[in-house]
């Protein structure tokens, strides 16, 4: 079997095309996520629950940037014994007396808004690039 070529013609202006490639390798896409982390923050504070308020006031974020990819990290600085408390209250923990209480799913919902205006920004950014 032989060497397939596809050979293609183009017309007219390629500004278009040209101008969304280097949006593209310049990282413009990515450009909003500072503000959508923060955003976040703001989200996972108000749902946390509260007792002490010290998970609440805990949350932070990290943005990483590896090859073409870019992640968002959100964290969270209240450890209690060795175990993160936004963790025990997302997912329920024993108690030091043989007990166990039961976790609340306060992440999920608080951050839901979050993913779908982050995915948003990002498709509005490649579209109209």
């Amino acid at each position: 079997m032989g060497a397939e070529w596809v050979s293609f013609t183009v017309s007219g202006s390629t500004k278009r095309t040209e101008a969304f490639l280097q949006k593209m390798a310049r990282g413009d896409v990515y450009k909003s996520l500072d503000s959508s982390a923060r955003e976040g923050v703001n989200a996972l504070i108000s749902g946390t629950p509260v007792d002490s308020g010290l998970a609440a006031d805990s949350w932070g974020y990290e943005i990483e940037h590896s090859g073409r990819s870019v992640t968002i990290k959100w964290t969270n600085k209240d450890i209690e014994h060795g175990f993160p408390v936004a963790i025990m209250l997302q997912y329920g923990h024993g108690t030091g007396t043989g007990g166990y209480v039961q976790g609340q799913d306060y992440i999920n919902p608080a951050m839901r808004p979050v993913f779908d205006q982050i995915a948003n920004k990002v498709w509005k950014a490649v579209t109209s690039a």
